[in-house]
């Protein structure tokens, strides 16, 4: 029996109590709900097995009985209550038959928690004659099986907490992917360390099964001061945003991050630079990138390349040619209470834009419901979400509404007239052009297509068919393997992440615009 409890726990020695009693076991609540049976054949289990013991459980409380037996005909029901063990145990002299009447009555007082009436009950149904040794027996498992339902029940409350605090950290990450700081320190503040400021967010990629143990690795290099969450788009993803410019918790320690790759022999690790906590969202784009680069790397640990975001270089034309993006979608007042409004819909767009399809994990939504909101996100802004041009202005709009202003490179003239909107660009993006012909904007697409110069075919293509790689493949005249190859060598190179979101493709498809806009004759 121990060694059942051990293994098995109380579905095992259900089983065997079952196998043993040539009948059924079970445990029952006093409602008569089963909470736990097994059958030593599909025949044994008898139909009102519930209904007795809820007729019988008020009973077995009131008069303070250890167990009882009840006649059923062809069958004879034993059952124990499970809340209280009497001292010296319960009695060995067997069980009499013949109903309520004959129950076995506690020896040296009333065992503590026997006269509880929500107890659950152990009851055992065998066919008559009761075998020898049978209520001896029952008597005898009584306690591990109460230690075994009740490790059982500890485990699954632990469980749930776990889950609860685990979903709490998810709103907090989302809530600083999408800007709203105030609230996510808010919520923050009911849960352990506090969010740091400034950060870096650091992405783990590790094996899905262990994650939980990776987890208490990082808690264990960095003294528990980072925050921890568990993706909730990649099942193999660990989230940390940790301390920015604070000493390691030891003297000499290596940095959290190279300690966890070191560690973990089949992890790999990407880091971001040092962000506001506020620009969180940037943090883990560049992590991301970071992680891309790490997975060809025998150390297993990549950090990321210095590297302007598009939204700083922008000036406060970019700013203003984002502010007219996006009013149509900021000043949306839904049409019943049940639609959603405009802050919904703006982190529906951050969500779907970083994460494509997986947008429906992170946002926990049906995919039906995604769809519907970014037809309507399109119908607000005038924008064929379906192009990758008026992705990458959505996208450019909505970083640059979440950059500071005073972060922005101040306006420098350009004596270069404006371009109309983009070819494969819908007419409400058209400022986009003469943002991406400022001198600054054209210095960050330099020196974003500064490691391909020369080697751009494949990257054009790729963009040109929208990010797919099937019709990439027919316009390189190459396999698919032989463009993920291609696109992966890429990744590396230039240090982000192409083929998965957040994907870098869109300050690639601006940099090359920009690019292609200063050849153009004027």
């Amino acid at each position: 029996m121990h060694r059942l409890a051990r293994t098995g726990g109380t579905a095992e020695l259900l089983r065997w109590l079952a196998w043993r009693a040539e009948g059924w076991a079970g445990i029952v609540g006093p409602d008569g709900t089963v909470l736990h049976a097994a059958a030593r054949t599909a025949g044994a289990m008898v139909p009102d097995v519930a209904g007795l013991v809820a007729e019988s459980a008020s009973a077995l409380a009131e008069r303070g009985v250890q167990a009882y037996s009840v006649d059923t005909g062809e069958h004879t029901a034993l059952l124990f209550p499970l809340s209280g063990f009497p001292q010296g145990g319960f009695p060995r002299s067997g069980l009499p038959q013949g109903g309520l009447s004959q129950g076995i009555s506690p020896q040296g007082g009333s065992p503590q928690g026997v006269g509880d009436p929500a107890a659950p009950v152990l009851a055992v149904v065998t066919p008559r004659p009761v075998a020898a040794g049978l209520a001896t027996l029952l008597a005898d498992v009584v306690l591990p099986l109460s230690l075994c339902l009740q490790a059982e029940t500890l485990e699954r409350k632990r469980r749930r907490v776990d889950l609860a605090e685990s979903r709490g950290r998810e709103a907090v990450l989302h809530l600083l992917m999408t800007g709203q700081l105030s609230i996510a320190q808010q919520v923050a503040g009911a849960l352990r360390p506090r969010l740091p400021d400034p950060v870096r967010v650091c992405v783990v990629e590790c094996s899905g099964d262990d994650r939980d143990e990776v987890a208490r690795i990082c808690v264990d290099a960095d003294g528990g001061r980072s925050w921890i969450v568990r993706c909730p788009v990649y099942a193999r993803h660990l989230i940390l945003i940790m301390p920015a410019g604070e000493k390691a918790p030891e003297p000499g320690a290596a940095p959290t991050d190279e300690t966890v790759a070191a560690r973990v022999g089949d992890c790999v690790v990407g880091v971001s630079e040092p962000v506001p906590l506020a620009d969180t969202a940037t943090g883990y784009r560049q992590a991301f990138h970071a992680l891309a680069v790490a997975r060809e790397l025998p150390t297993r640990h990549a950090r990321f390349g210095v590297s302007p975001d598009p939204a700083l270089v922008v000036g406060p034309a970019g700013r203003r040619w984002a502010d007219e993006l996006l009013n149509p979608l900021l000043t949306h007042v839904p049409r019943r209470a049940q639609d959603p409004g405009s802050q919904e819909l703006l982190a529906t767009a951050t969500s779907w834009l970083a994460f494509s399809s997986h947008a429906t994990d992170h946002l926990k939504v049906h995919r039906n419901t995604l769809a519907a909101r970014l037809r309507l996100i399109g119908e607000l802004l005038g924008l064929d979400l379906h192009r990758l041009a008026d992705q990458s202005a959505l996208d450019l709009a909505l970083r640059v509404r979440a950059t500071p202003a005073p972060a922005c490179t101040p306006e420098v003239p350009s004596s270069a007239p404006p371009f109309p909107y983009a070819s494969g660009t819908s007419q409400a993006a058209g400022g986009l052009d003469a943002i991406l012909c400022r001198p600054a904007v054209r210095d960050w697409a330099d020196q974003q297509l500064a490691p391909v110069l020369g080697a751009e075919e494949t990257l054009r293509t790729w963009l040109r068919c929208e990010g797919r790689l099937g019709p990439t493949a027919a316009g390189l005249g190459i396999s698919v393997p032989g463009a993920r190859k291609r696109l992966t060598r890429l990744e590396t190179v230039l240090q982000r992440s192409l083929l998965r979101p957040p994907s870098a493709r869109y300050d690639l498809w601006l940099a090359f615009r920009s690019r292609d806009l200063a050849a153009a004759p004027r």
